[in-house]
Formats: C-alpha cells, sequence, structure tokens
C-alpha cells in the first residue's frame, strides 16, 4: 500500500462510533495516528444515539464530534426538529458543528417535508449558537440551493458542504454564501473526472478532505471495503495532484481551513 507520508491531516468527517468499528477500534486509531492524521470529527446522525459521538470524543484529545439528525433518519428520529434538544446537546467543549443535517432525495429513506423541517432548524440552532452546519446533499440540488439561498439572506450560517458529489451550480452558492466543500473517496475514483474539473476551480482556503468512514475508501485502497481515518491521506494525495500542489502543503491548507470553520477546535498547530 503506498501511503503518502504526511502529517497533520484531519479527517473532517468520520463515523468511528458506527459498529463497523467496535472490534479494532484502537488499531485503527494507531493507524490514524502512523498515517499522519492528526484529528477526526465524529459525526453525530441522530439524537438518539447521540451519546455515541460524544463518548468517542471525549476519550482522546484529538477527537471532536457533532450533533445532529442525518436527513435519511428524519423519520425514525422523535426529535427531528427539536432546536431545544439540539442547543442542549451541543453545549459541550468538544461539539464543534451541527449536523449531519440536509437533503437526500436518492434513497428515500424519509419523507423530504421532514427532510426539510430538520434542515431548517438546524441551520436556525447553528447560526443561534455561531456553529458551522455539517450539510448532506444527495440528489437534492435544486431545493439546497434554495434552501441556503434563503437560509443565508435571513441569518449568519457557515459550513460545509461535506463528501462534495454534486454539481457545480451548488458548489457555487455554497461558496458564494461562505460554505466550504469537502472531498470524500469519490474524489479518487476512476469515474469522477467531473467532480475532479469542479475541484479545479475551488479556492484552496475553501477546500477540507474526509473520509465519510466506514464508507467510501478511496483509491488505492478501494477494495478494503470499510474505510477508516487513515486512509484520508490517499483523497488528500489526490486532491493536492488536482490543484496543482505539494501534498504537505494542502495537508497544512486543509487543516488550518478544517480549524478556521470548527473555530472550537482552536487555531493552534
Amino acid at each position: 500500500m503506498n501511503v503518502p507520508m504526511v502529517k497533520g491531516v484531519i479527517d473532517s468527517h468520520a463515523h468511528i462510533d458506527f459498529p463497523s468499528f467496535a472490534d479494532d477500534r484502537d488499531d485503527m486509531l494507531a493507524r490514524m495516528d502512523m498515517a499522519g492524521v492528526s484529528d477526526v470529527i465524529c459525526i453525530g446522525t441522530t439524537l438518539i444515539h447521540a451519546d455515541s459521538p460524544r463518548h468517542m470524543a471525549e476519550m482522546a484529545d484529538n477527537i471532536w464530534f457533532t450533533v445532529g439528525v442525518h436527513p435519511n433518519h428524519a423519520d425514525e428520529e422523535p426529535r427531528y426538529d427539536d432546536a431545544a434538544a439540539m442547543r442542549d446537546l451541543a453545549d459541550h467543549p468538544k461539539c464543534v458543528a451541527i449536523g449531519e443535517a440536509g437533503l437526500d432525495y436518492f434513497h428515500k429513506k424519509a419523507d423530504p417535508l421532514r427532510q426539510r423541517r430538520s434542515f431548517e432548524v438546524q441551520l436556525e440552532v447553528a447560526s443561534e449558537l455561531g456553529l458551522p452546519i455539517v450539510i448532506h446533499s444527495r440528489n437534492a440540488d435544486e431545493d439546497m440551493i434554495a434552501m441556503l439561498t434563503d437560509a443565508s439572506e435571513k441569518m449568519p450560517i457557515t459550513g460545509v458542504m461535506h463528501c462534495f458529489s454534486s454539481g457545480a451550480k451548488l458548489a457555487e452558492k455554497a461558496l458564494e454564501i461562505g460554505f466550504y466543500i469537502s472531498l470524500s473517496g469519490i474524489l479518487t475514483f476512476k469515474t469522477s473526472d467531473w467532480l475532479r474539473d469542479i475541484v479545479k476551480d475551488i479556492p484552496l482556503d475553501r477546500l477540507l478532505v474526509e473520509t465519510d468512514a466506514p464508507y467510501l475508501s478511496p483509491e488505492p485502497v478501494r477494495k478494503i471495503k470499510r474505510n477508516e481515518p487513515s486512509h484520508v491521506v490517499h483523497t488528500l494525495a489526490c486532491l493536492a495532484e488536482v490543484k496543482g500542489v505539494p501534498v504537505q502543503a494542502l495537508a497544512d491548507q486543509t487543516r488550518a481551513n478544517t480549524k478556521r470553520l470548527f473555530h472550537r477546535m482552536g487555531a493552534g498547530a
């Protein structure tokens, strides 16, 4: 396995609290450290299980967490639009964002109206708390652009389009209102020329990298079905090639970008 030699990389989006890591979580974290990945953000997907990513963050200085309701869980989450519950759960020094929130019209796992209501509330909570929002958007570009436009006109918001795999118009709108774009293993896929073309036009100071582990293992480790934070270096290397910059320089840039956005992580090195 040809792993780029870097240091200080941040995996800005992973689900390391999921059961698929239960048997070797300590080994996974050791591999992350050996690969040069300094920090990981464990992303919340439901309020029902909000304690899971929080417990992960409390076990190590370099693990952080978020609080939110994933759009695919909007139907099963009884507090899908409970702003007070979200505020209470986010009242923790290691909670760095609201989300994963957004719209998903691909999987059709939750009612679109319930998804949109949950997303609206999470945008409002993030703005009220001065926290960024982590956005999931799939097959929903038109509605996502409309909702972000409306929200940005009513209140201050910032955040990241996580695991970006949408069209250029959504990228342009996100950048216009001050959001960041995070790239996952999808960027490395042979079929992703269209995505690499979009990324060429995104400013370096608006880019983040992530794994979305345990999903979307990047090339050249795509055959390893369970993704993990150590693999983010492959996405970083691909992104560096697309942008024409040295890998370590991009590691430093994306680290600075991540800490700027998720300000509770602190601005230090």
